[in-house]
C-alpha cells in the first residue's frame, strides 16, 4: 500500500503521515526531508540558491525514486508536489492519494506560527499570508481535487482516518 498525503503547507501532512506510520506499520517518508538529505541543503537553500524549478525537479525525482523503490509506505508530499510535472497523475497511479484539507482559518493559524521554515512566505507579513493562501490553493485545487479521498475534518481521529483510507 502506497499512500500520498497531499495538500496546502500547513494542512497537516506530516503530522498525519507519523501517526498513519504507527497505526498502519508502514514506512514514512516526509519528501521535503528526503530532498534535503540526498541533497545536504535545506528546502529553504534550495529554493534561494538554485530556484524554485530545480526544486521542483529534484523534488520529482526524489518523489519516483522512493514510490518505485519501496513497496508500501506513507509519503507526506509538499503542497506543490502535485502541481508539477504531472505528480497528481503519477501519484494516482502508484497508490491512494489523500487531499488533507482542513479550514482556511487553520491553515492560516498554523503558517503564521511557522513563517520563518516556509521558504514562499518567510517574507511575507502576517497580513499578507492570507492572500498568498487564497491565491496558491485556487492555482492548486485543480491538482488537489485529482486526490481519491478528501479529508476535511479538522479534529479527525486516526481510527476513522484509517476507515476511510480503507473504503477509498
Amino acid at each position: 500500500m502506497k499512500i500520498f498525503l497531499i495538500g496546502f503547507m500547513g494542512s497537516g501532512k506530516s503530522h498525519w503521515g507519523h501517526l498513519l506510520s504507527q497505526k498502519l506499520g508502514l514506512r514514512f517518508f516526509d519528501l521535503d526531508k528526503q530532498i534535503e538529505e540526498e541533497n545536504g541543503k535545506s528546502v529553504n537553500e534550495i529554493f534561494s540558491t538554485e530556484g524554485e524549478e530545480h526544486f521542483r525537479l529534484l523534488e520529482k525525482e526524489i518523489l519516483y525514486i522512493i514510490t518505485e523503490s519501496h513497496d508500501n509506505f506513507i509519503m507526506a508530499c509538499g503542497g506543490g508536489a502535485p502541481c508539477f510535472y504531472k505528480n497528481i497523475d503519477y501519484m494516482n497511479d502508484a497508490g491512494l492519494v489523500v487531499w488533507l484539507n482542513p479550514p482556511i482559518e487553520k491553515i492560516l493559524e498554523r503558517l503564521i506560527k511557522e513563517k520563518n521554515t516556509r521558504p514562499l512566505i518567510q517574507d511575507l507579513s502576517d497580513e499578507a499570508i492570507g492572500g498568498f493562501i487564497h491565491k496558491k490553493m485556487t492555482d492548486r485545487k485543480i491538482y488537489y481535487e485529482q486526490a481519491r479521498l478528501m479529508i476535511t475534518e479538522e479534529n479527525i481521529k486516526i481510527e476513522n482516518l484509517v476507515e476511510k483510507i480503507f473504503h477509498a
